[in-house]
This record gives C-alpha cells, structure tokens and sequence, in this order.
C-alpha cells in the first residue's frame, strides 16, 4: 500500500489503526479511494477571498500537498508556472488528468515529493503554498516541512498555509492569520451525493443533511471550520 518513504512517515513503528489513527486513515483513503476523496474535495470550495488574496503576478508557484487540486486549479491563472508537490500517486494522476483537461499541462507540473523532501531548488518560487494539508505532524509538515517551504521560497516572496490548524504553533513561528467573512457552505454535486458523503465523511451530521435535503450544506453542520481563512510569512530580502 505505502512506498518505503511513505512507510516511513505515515506508520513509522510497521504497524496503524486506521480507526484510531486519523492521519493514516487520510493516506489509506488518497490511495483506495483517490476518487472518493476528489468528490469531497471539490465540494469544500475554498472562500473566494482566500484565493483572492494571493499574488496574482508570481513567475514560479510551488504548492506542497496539491492533493487532487482544490487550489492548484485556482494557481493556474495567478503564475506563469506551478509545480504541484504531492506524494500519493493516485492522487497526483488525477490532477494531471484535471490539468491537461483545463488546458493547464504546460503551465503546471505535478511532481513527487514530500513536506520535508521537496524536490525544488533554493529560493526557487515566490508564493510557496499548501492547502489542508500542512499539519503540525511530522507526517504532514511539523519543523522540517516548514523549512523546506521557507527553503524553497525567494527572499521576498510569501509562505501560504491555507486552512490552517494550530495557529498558535505558526504564530510561534512568525506567521500572521487572516480569515475572511461570510456564510460558508459545501457544495456537493446533488443532494444524494450530499447524503452519502455525509454518511461517510461526517456520520454524525448524516442525518440533519437527509432532514435539509439540500446539496448546499453549512460547514457548521458538519461540524468542520471552513476554509476561509491562512496563515502567511514574507520571508526578509
């Protein structure tokens, strides 16, 4: 199921349970379900005013943990070339399946890598991003994935963590929180969709998603913070 690297950073003792494991539950589903997971991705849109906010004029982008491509969609039309960094095959297939679909397969790249081996040189972009997926985790980010983004990002240019969790652990780190207002939904492709998914990913809000039944469900519902808010640093020239 997990490479050697990924072994390593996702059941680093040989063994997990994924019932009690939240992280290793995550990585078994991007690589079982890829397709799964792509659906309820694209239902929890990112707030307008979060990809607003990023540079609109950045030659080189690089987003760590792109995932199926939530915002690495949105970057396409903000920087003249993106490298999308993501580690589970499954997932990095349908992204290059997006991409080249949108007419985007020159622009972006999707690579191999991992928060703490990222495959770019120094200083190489000037926005250096991740969207739900930095964690405080060494798995998914902690001290060593935090420094090869500031590694990867030019002086001058901004380290982005979307929908970020732990703030208090960035703030330590020197990083700055915005979050923008307004009724947040997810926005599921059709009200039996928007019942199964919740049967799946939000069990205990499943049955006050069948009571609405509405494909538009309020993230409050789900018991979930929206993603309406990140996490930024511009790094000293």
């Amino acid at each position: 199921m997990f490479t050697p690297d990924e072994a390593r950073r996702f059941v680093p003792r040989g063994d997990g349970d994924p019932r009690g494991d939240v992280v290793l539950a995550w990585e078994l589903l991007y690589r079982l379900e890829p397709e799964l997971y792509d659906r309820l991705a694209r239902a929890e849109r990112l707030h307008p005013g979060v990809v607003n906010w990023l540079p609109s004029d950045v030659d080189r982008i690089a987003e760590v943990g792109a995932g199926t491509g939530r915002l690495t969609m949105e970057l396409t039309g903000r920087g003249q070339q993106i490298v999308a960094v993501e580690p589970a095959l499954p997932l990095r297939r349908i992204l290059r399946r997006k991409l080249a679909a949108a007419g985007h397969g020159q622009r972006a790249r999707v690579i191999h890598g991992f928060f703490d081996q990222v495959p770019l040189p120094d200083d190489f972009a000037g926005l250096v991003v991740a969207c739900s997926a930095f964690t405080p985790s060494p798995g998914h980010g902690g001290e060593a994935g935090l420094a090869e983004m500031e590694r990867v990002c030019r002086p001058g240019g901004r380290v982005v963590i979307i929908w970020p969790n732990h703030l208090d652990w960035l703030a330590t780190r020197g990083y700055r929180y915005v979050s923008f207002p307004g009724p947040m939904y997810v926005e599921f492709g059709s009200y039996q969709e928007a019942a199964e998914l919740a049967e799946i990913f939000y069990p205990k809000a499943a049955g006050e998603v069948r009571r609405r039944g509405s494909r538009k469900v309020p993230f409050d519902v789900l018991g979930i913070n929206p993603p309406r808010d990140l996490a930024f640093k511009v790094l000293p020239e």
